[in-house]
Formats: structure tokens, sequence, C-alpha cells
């Protein structure tokens, strides 16, 4: 009998992660969709907000970025798989996953840059909820900038080695 494997770092964070994007309350104060698109949309929206952070922040931690991201990919092979997709479709559903994670990560990282409340309702509206503007995408959009706040006064070594803590939905309202 073999002994058990220790989770690596990049795994214990990818859990983390996952369970911040699946507290109840995203699903009924902000309404995200409780679906398994909506679930992963949201999931990106967490990981790319990690992402995000670790940027340009050295070596490290752009190591310990892209070993989040393979696990993230990894995961989501292995659930499509445990759904029941057949062999043959698994690629082309990663391929698509693969490309709205990167691109969802890419407009939410302009947004936020730019530090754009319009254009990060707009993207969350049209990812997340699939819809036009509205109330739920400026909740969810007031959310996202208060993560973000919230990772940017986060220790990067901390980040790093453990992962990050998300606020509570409208902590700073």
């Amino acid at each position: 009998m073999r002994a058990p494997v220790a989770p690596t770092t990049a795994e214990v964070i990818h859990a983390g992660l996952v369970a911040a994007s699946r507290r109840p309350e995203l699903y009924d104060a902000l309404d995200a969709p409780d679906t398994l698109p909506g679930r992963f949309e949201v999931l990106v929206l967490h990981v790319a907000l990690y992402l995000r952070r670790l940027k340009g922040r050295g070596p490290r931690a752009e190591a310990v970025a892209q070993e989040v991201v393979d696990v993230l990919f990894k995961a989501l092979d292995a659930q499509l798989r445990e759904i029941g997709i057949g062999d043959m479709s698994v690629p082309k559903k990663m391929k698509t996953m693969a490309s709205s994670f990167y691109d969802g990560a890419q407009q939410y990282d302009a947004a936020l840059t730019a530090g754009d409340l319009e254009a990060m309702s707009a993207a969350l509206a049209r990812i997340v909820y699939r819809a036009g503007p509205d109330e739920r995408s400026k909740a969810l959009t007031a959310y996202v900038f208060e993560a973000a706040a919230a990772l940017d006064l986060q220790d990067i070594d901390r980040l790093v080695a453990r992962g990050p803590v998300f606020p509570a939905v409208g902590a700073a309202s």
C-alpha cells in the first residue's frame, strides 16, 4: 500500500480558489448562475484575480502562477471526463474553455488596470451572466474591485505559499 501523496502548493492554492468561487453568497447575493458554465466563469474570475496579483512579482510567483493554471486545466479535463464527455470531445471542449479563460482574464485585467467600472460590468455581464449589463453585473463588479484591492494588500510570499484570501461579498460596501 502506497503512502498518501501530499498535495503540491499549486494544488492547495487551486483548491482554495475553487472554494472561494463556490461560496454561496456569490450565487445568492450576486445571482451568479449556479450552472456548470456559471461556476466555471466564477472560478475563472477568481483565478484571474489571483494571477493578476502574481504577475510581474518575480520568478517564484510566475512559476506558481503557471503551476496553478496547469492544475486548473488538469482538473477541468478530469471533470469533463467524470461528467461523461467522450475522449474524442474533451480536447475540443478544453480548447473552448482555455479560450474563455484567457479572454476573460484579459478583459478583467484591462478593466481593473484602467479602473473602468463600466468595462468590468460589461465584461462580467457578457461572460458570467451571458446578458447585458444590469444590477447583477454591477454588484459583481463591486465585488471584483473589492477583491482586487484586498489581494493587493496581501503579502506576496503568503500568496505564493498558501494562496489568496478573498473578501466577503459586500465587504467594502
